[in-house]
């Protein structure tokens, strides 16, 4: 029974071992940077970086079709221009940087819809914007194993100065040069693994295996590392049970994979081990736990 329900859709069909794949390489990358996003108090920029990318991933397509390398090196120049321009508008005028990032994410957003437009159907557009993770291959899986890598590598190189400028930015501006360097860097990881992840969960949902795992990290852990590995835990089985509700059932398996997700932020709130409904609800007597 078991084996029926979990592990024979793996087994029998390439496709799901590659999906299985993808969904483990998003996790590995993206929730961490999540986690960072949200120790930033920066979750919804996450949201309007994967927005922003679509322009570029769209000139990708109109100039060569659904070819991996022109949509990813379109959605990498589009999302490191938005984030250039609103550091730019937010230190020269009075504009803070949400809402010059939020002005710059829907001229993207409604850019990108009209590229898609000018060539294509509502096909292709859906492609873009809702990704297809039944249908990675080879090169897609080796872009997505490669963005999870560098991340992990430059994040254990730059994890101090990336900890310090999300808890306190003017100290390290103070002590040391780094906090320019940390501040672009962590927004150049977040456009990079956004990009990876747009091709198997689309521009609209990537951000959600990247932020909501996070957010429901944040009732189960009290410190960084325990953070990032609730959160990486959480995203894999969200992916694991999204295939096998899509696979079973014939659900679409992008929107299957975040409900789960969503499913167990949910459960985070209500159940949480720190400061969760139930935690506030029933406390533990003092000294206890």
């Amino acid at each position: 029974m078991i084996y029926d329900l979990i592990i024979e859709p793996f087994i029998e069909f390439s496709f799901m071992r590659r999906s299985l794949m993808g969904c483990f390489s998003i996790a590995l990358g993206a929730s961490p940077v999540g986690v960072f996003l949200m120790l930033r108090r920066m979750s919804l920029t996450g949201d309007a970086i994967a927005h922003a990318i679509l322009p570029g991933a769209a000139m990708g397509y109109l100039i060569s079709g659904l070819s991996l390398t022109a949509m990813t090196l379109g959605g990498l120049i589009a999302g490191m221009v938005v984030v250039f321009l609103t550091g730019l508008v937010t230190r020269n005028t009075i504009l803070r940087e949400d809402t010059s990032l939020a002005s710059f994410y829907l001229i993207s957003l409604a850019l990108g819809v009209l590229i898609v437009t000018l060539r294509g159907t509502n096909v292709n557009l859906m492609h873009i914007l809702f990704g297809t993770i039944l249908a990675l291959d080879d090169s897609t899986l080796f872009l997505l194993s490669s963005i999870s890598t560098v991340t992990l590598i430059v994040l254990a190189i730059f994890y101090r100065p990336l900890i310090l400028e999300c808890l306190d930015s003017a100290f390290l501006k103070s002590v040391s040069p780094m906090s320019g360097v940390a501040h672009y860097l962590f927004l150049s990881l977040t456009v990079l693994n956004l990009v990876g992840g747009f091709h198997a969960m689309g521009t609209l949902l990537s951000v959600g295996m990247m932020i909501i795992p996070a957010a429901a990290a944040r009732f189960w852990s009290r410190n960084v590392q325990g953070l990032i590995l609730t959160s990486i835990l959480f995203s894999l089985l969200g992916g694991i049970t999204g295939l096998l509700l899509s696979y079973h059932f014939a659900f679409p398996t992008g929107p299957s994979i975040i409900l789960v997700i969503g499913l167990i932020y949910i459960c985070s709130i209500l159940f949480g081990r720190y400061e969760s409904l139930f935690i506030q609800l029933f406390p533990r007597k003092h000294l206890e736990g």
